[in-house]
């Protein structure tokens, strides 16, 4: 029996032959009926070996894989909570969320068998599950799919309020926040990309960003398993590949999502200046403002970046640009989706007239209902339903929106979210620092990198080096700083908040 709001059940019923799936690293190919078999024995398995039912946690820590999507929706079908990782973590930065959310289960690829050990061994999970065959300590994840019976398992009746995924995003506090995704979260933001992308069942979606991310999981990724389309799952992005599988009319891929990055890297392939895309009909761009020039490289092949802009917190489409507007209103990321509602306000609380700016709030089905064991922080984000975004925008005199700033600290690297705050409290830990405040400066490759402006104690000495050297012991790659400069005095305002602008002004070129 299809159960409440059970996407894979459904189509596994209307469609059974359909291509649900097509893992390309190892050329495995799953159709509606048999992607419902095997979510349902995982979900049997998850169950009766593993003890997980309706919000218990499932966390993955791995790279893109179509098991990734199983265990999705396995939960989905227990009503567990999905918690998908960042696996460019370092372990103190993961022992933190297990800590946080503490999953029952740790699903993981053979590539992370030593970091998921040493997690298991620093926190509370009873469980591991290697998806990639015999580990010692660890389940074989294809040996409990084949040894469940699909039936034996207690479907949840899930509402839209449904938690059934929590994916953490760095907070500016120093420490990792996980934003709740409901059940109506993922399916008001599938609704709102039709209008703007057009998405249908016959839709073939290329998922090349982390999985882990919201872009790579919901962008278009769920949205295509919502309509009954199809996915090609990239096991990491590689730009000749990517454009290889993008400019081949038998792969058919009519729709992709990529970072400003990946379109700058695929565009610098020998193979991009004879490339035509017979087959592409939507091709998103977010996660950090896209350079002009790589808009007009696109443009002159043919094939229009459509600009958007999102969050983890939103499910993530807030605002996105159709084809047609995408030269015209360049720099802009859009009008709101429709089942959306955004205001910019100023400092205030009011909202400002067009054309000035503010802060962009958010309100709607998609937005999340606040952060897991965080119920400060998500007072402090959410106001009578406003989600506050943290970023500054203006609407201009056509209804077009555009991000002109960072309304918080936090700046995008790779498209990755950095907060400063996370840096500069690892940088705190080395006796010899002073004063310290972390600024994002432009790069060309990444668009932004980390700059650490640092004032000695007096009596002290440390060279750039070492502080960087620290930084990449306990903090991801995206977040290590890519320079230091060392000042006297860091500027502060009256109340004693530093004054971030000055130091970009002075120290951000």
């Amino acid at each position: 029996m299809t159960r409440s709001f059970d996407w894979v059940a459904h189509h596994g019923a209307t469609r059974p032959d359909g291509i649900a799936q097509v893992d390309l690293a190892t050329d495995r190919t799953f159709t509606w009926a048999q992607m419902e078999d095997r979510t349902s024995r995982l979900a049997a398995a998850l169950e009766n070996d593993f003890g997980i039912g309706p919000e218990d946690r499932v966390a993955v820590l791995a790279q893109n894989n179509s098991n990734f999507f199983e265990v999705q929706f396995a939960c989905w079908k227990l009503g567990a909570i999905f918690v998908p990782v960042n696996w460019r973590l370092t372990l103190s930065e993961l022992t933190f969320i297990a800590s946080d959310c503490t999953p029952t289960v740790l699903v993981h690829d053979h590539s992370f068998s030593d970091t998921a050990r040493q997690l298991v061994a620093a926190t509370d999970i009873a469980h591991r599950i290697n998806w990639d065959g015999d580990d010692e300590g660890a389940a074989n994840y294809e040996d409990a799919i084949a040894a469940a019976d699909p039936g034996a398992y207690t479907a949840n009746d899930n509402t839209h309020d449904t938690v059934l995924t929590v994916m953490y995003t760095s907070g500016t506090t120093g420490t990792p926040k996980g934003a709740m995704i409901t059940q109506g979260m993922t399916l008001y933001n599938a609704i709102n990309c039709t209008e703007f992308f057009g998405l249908r069942q016959s839709m073939v979606n290329l998922a090349f960003l982390p999985l882990f991310h919201t872009g790579g999981l919901n962008v278009f990724a769920n949205p295509a398993f919502h309509f009954g389309g199809t996915n090609l799952i990239l096991h990491t992005f590689d730009p000749a590949e990517c454009l290889r599988l993008m400019t081949d009319p038998d792969v058919g891929i009519t729709h992709l999502l990529g970072v400003p990055a990946n379109f700058l890297f695929m565009s610098q392939v020998p193979e991009f200046a004879n490339a035509s895309f017979p087959t592409i009909e939507a091709c998103g761009v977010g996660g950090s403002p896209t350079p002009v020039p790589l808009i007009e490289t696109w443009a002159a092949k043919g094939l229009p970046l459509q600009q958007a802009f999102g969050m983890t917190e939103t499910s993530p489409v807030v605002l996105a640009l159709k084809p047609e507007d995408c030269e015209v209103k360049i720099g802009s990321a859009g009008l709101p989706v429709m089942h959306n509602e955004v205001r910019i306000v100023g400092e205030d609380g009011e909202d400002v007239p067009v054309g000035e700016k503010g802060e962009l709030w958010v309100r709607g089905p998609n937005v999340t209902p606040g952060y897991w064991n965080r119920p400060e922080a998500t007072a402090e984000a959410i106001t009578d339903g406003w989600l506050h975004t943290g970023d500054a925008a203006q609407e201009d005199e056509d209804g077009f929106y555009y991000i002109v700033d960072r309304w918080k600290d936090m700046y995008i690297s790779g498209g990755e979210n950095v907060y400063p705050a996370e840096i500069e409290s690892v940088i705190y830990q080395l006796p010899q620092i002073g004063e310290v405040s972390v600024i994002g400066v432009p790069d060309e490759k990444w668009v932004e990198v980390g700059r650490a402006i640092v004032v000695v104690k007096d009596g002290e000495s440390i060279d750039e080096a070492t502080i960087v050297n620290h930084c990449r012991q306990h903090l991801a790659r995206f977040k290590v700083p890519q320079s230091v400069v060392f000042i006297d005095e860091i500027p502060h305002n009256a109340t004693g908040k530093v004054l971030k602008r000055v130091l970009r002004e002075t120290h951000g070129a």
